[in-house]
């Protein structure tokens, strides 16, 4: 029986979607993402401890100052696992920008290029590495500076047109539509949880992005994120890449192959919109409350992480 996780590999690039670096030896993916949620449950297993212990030994030799050393720590433990991950995968490994710098776009240049400087450390290769950032305008405009120097960007917590019009515009590298968010959202505020995964608002999301970057030739690429089942996923296949929880792949090696949803790209380009402003994304953006609602939510969840992170790090 050719498997639904099969039948996806062939038609879309897989992502596995956490910092269990076993569960990624396992599933063989391309590429790999993690955030800063991810790597707080990394932290909390005892096989990473070392980890732990030689990010705090390194940040502790380069400063005296306890804050600086905290900062430091969080960011080459999160090196560290990008380290283990990039040895596994042929493809990239998605580390993230501190999401308390969503809003202020030279501090998330200078910590994307603090993260590479760790990873060179390592001996990683920046061709190895997305830089992750929160899909705010701020962040959208030092993803785009740090395209124009050769530093590839993963553009995260996306959930509106204004957002991916305004990384299109940009020429990040890879866009994070979140889908399962989206859903978790619509049915807070009453919808009902859609039978057919093509009535799910978060598919419907996804799907409409990849039509426009299709349809009027963007080369971004759409790799669709937080899924909440697998009718959501297989809903995409043909999505240019999808990443996805390691508890999610094991569901679809289970299931067999159905392509019935497969996306498609437009017969035609159409003339590429003009490049929308500050005031226009801000504008737009502000009439998507499920998009503004969620963005914050998320950086704030993230944000929360890393404090939390933090805290381990000062108990050492």
């Amino acid at each position: 029986m050719t498997t639904a996780l099969q039948e996806l590999k062939q038609h879309s690039t897989i992502v596995a979607d956490t910092g269990d670096i076993e569960a990624i030896r396992k599933h063989q993916p391309q590429d790999a993402t993690t955030n800063p949620s991810l790597l707080l449950k990394a932290s909390e297993i005892p096989a990473y401890q070392p980890y732990l212990d030689k990010a705090w030994q390194y940040a502790r030799s380069q400063s005296d100052d306890t804050s600086a050393q905290l900062e430091l720590a969080c960011d080459y433990f999160a090196v560290l696992i990008g380290k283990e991950i990039a040895d596994i995968v042929p493809g990239y490994i998605s580390t993230e920008v501190d999401a308390r710098l969503s809003f202020d776009t030279q501090a998330s240049i200078a910590k994307a290029k603090q993260l590479l400087a760790l990873y060179d450390l390592e001996g990683v290769s920046r061709d190895k590495i997305l830089i992750k950032i929160a899909s705010t305008w701020e962040g959208i405009k030092a993803a785009e500076q740090l395209e124009k120097e050769g530093i590839r960007c993963n553009l995260t917590l996306l959930f509106s047109e204004a957002q991916a019009r305004a990384c299109a515009d940009a020429n990040v590298y890879l866009i994070s539509p979140f889908v399962g968010r989206i859903l978790d959202w619509h049915v807070a505020n009453g919808m009902e949880k859609p039978s057919d995964p093509l009535a799910d608002p978060g598919v419907q999301s996804v799907r409409s992005i990849y039509e426009f970057y299709k349809g009027h030739g963007y080369e971004t690429i759409v790799m669709g994120a937080s899924f909440r089942n697998t009718g959501e996923i297989l809903a995409l296949t043909g999505c240019d890449r999808l990443t996805i929880s390691p508890a999610l792949l094991e569901e679809l090696e289970q299931l067999p192959a159905n392509a019935a949803y497969q996306l498609t790209s437009p017969a035609g380009v159409a003339p590429k919109p003009a490049a929308l402003s500050e005031s226009e994304f801000r504008w737009l953006h502000n009439q998507d409350a499920m998009a503004t609602e969620k963005l914050s939510e998320g950086i704030r969840a993230f944000a929360e992480a890393q404090v939390e992170l933090e805290r381990r790090f000062a108990a050492l």
